[in-house]
């Protein structure tokens, strides 16, 4: 009997694990390619070509988690936008006018349009999106700033990607 409920379990393991992606893309089916066009950079006191880097980012993350190929001319998907903030301000106020704490934030604004539906509600959009890395007041920030970028970069790229795939 228990050998009879191990071997149903798993069957039914089995058989529904192909039924349910745990990503929840929905990328429609009339979709093929798509294209990231090079952001622009609007932001003051933003690294030279972080612009580069996150259009580049962007590509990977669609290139990497989804089954649209990268299209230059006459894309089904394609998204365009600008770098719009990069700052950093100092947050958890300590005694003597310093912060033991920093914050750098990158905002992107992003355009979606989706020239594959013809006419549906979903075919284009603009949204802003920004996140943030805290980090010691104490340390120099040339010497971390690359990998915070890449670090803030990888939620902003999932961020616009659940937007986009994933009715987030």
């Amino acid at each position: 009997m228990r050998l009879l409920k191990y071997i149903i379990f798993t069957l039914l393991v089995g058989l529904t694990s192909g039924c349910y992606s745990f990503k929840g893309i929905s990328i429609p089916p009339e979709a093929k390619s798509f294209y990231v066009k090079d952001f622009a950079l609007r932001a003051n006191n933003a690294p030279a070509q972080i612009d580069q880097l996150w259009s580049e980012a962007l590509r990977e993350k669609i290139r990497n988690e989804s089954r649209l190929t990268y299209n230059e001319k006459s894309p089904d998907i394609e998204f365009e936008g600008s770098i719009t903030s990069y700052k950093v301000i100092g947050t958890a106020p300590q005694a003597g006018n310093t912060v033991s704490l920093n914050k750098l934030t990158i905002g992107v604004n992003v355009t979606y349009i989706n020239n594959a539906s013809d006419g549906a509600k979903d075919n284009e959009w603009t949204q802003s999106f920004s996140f943030f890395k805290d980090f010691d007041a104490t340390l120099d920030l040339n010497s971390v700033e690359e990998g915070f970028i890449e670090e803030i970069f990888e939620q902003l790229t999932e961020n616009v990607f659940n937007k986009a795939f994933t009715n987030w």
